[in-house]
């Protein structure tokens, strides 16, 4: 019974650890921003706001965990998720507690935008509506980002690029923007700008990682 009892603890043991590396905040913006594309140290510094020794400590703490993986290109070592699983792990881990927590469903209604009615409630309608052309979905990540993976039918136009390249957008049908999730700023400040300059837009809280689990379950 004894040696019983020690198996099942190591057990449990083991699958804690990644209960611990994922309850770091810090840590849960890394995955979300590798949910978007392998980058380097420095890239995940700069995003995440911290220094790159601290994102170099985390990022061993997911290493460790087998959460990520490495390859250096030339001078650069790249992180990248060790699996698609992963980026799912974060989106059932987010979900469930925006289901569940008060607190992040009242922080969430802070960054909302105002809705136009404009996004279908499902997302086979939104790309149908998409590959008609009845509506623009519009990528506002990174250029890089786009390339690594985009949702269907989206045109990438960076935020910091968005106000000088307006004309490129139709005046006539609704715009879709989305960034990395549902924690990400970068789509709310663009419906923003569209909306003072007469777009009519509405943000999209899914990212890839949000979409590509929703197509899965399909």
């Amino acid at each position: 019974m004894k040696g019983a009892r020690k198996t099942k603890d190591l057990l449990y043991e083991q699958v804690a650890r990644i209960g611990k590396v994922f309850s770091s905040p810090k840590r849960l913006e890394l995955i979300e921003l590798l949910c978007q594309g392998e980058k380097t140290v420095e890239t995940l510094a700069l995003e995440a706001s911290i220094s790159v020794k601290l994102a170099s400590a985390h990022l061993r703490e997911l290493r460790m965990a087998q959460l990520v993986e490495t390859e250096r290109q030339g001078k650069n070592i790249c992180y990248r998720l060790a699996d698609k699983a992963v980026a799912d792990l974060w989106v059932s881990v987010h979900t469930l507690a925006e289901e569940r927590l008060i607190e992040l469903q009242l922080a969430l209604q802070k960054i909302a935008t105002q809705p136009d009615d404009l996004i279908p409630s499902d997302r086979d309608t939104l790309i149908k509506m998409a590959r008609r052309g009845e509506v623009v979905v519009l990528d506002v990540r990174p250029t890089e980002e786009y390339l690594a993976a985009h949702l269907p039918f989206a045109r990438s136009i960076p935020l910091d690029e968005l106000r000088q390249r307006l004309a490129e957008l139709p005046e006539d049908r609704p715009i879709v923007a989305y960034c990395r999730g549902p924690y990400c700023l970068m789509a709310k400040d663009a419906v923003e700008l569209l909306r003072k300059e007469g777009y009519k837009s509405e943000h999209l809280r899914a990212g890839v990682a949000e979409w590509d689990m929703a197509a899965s379950r399909q």
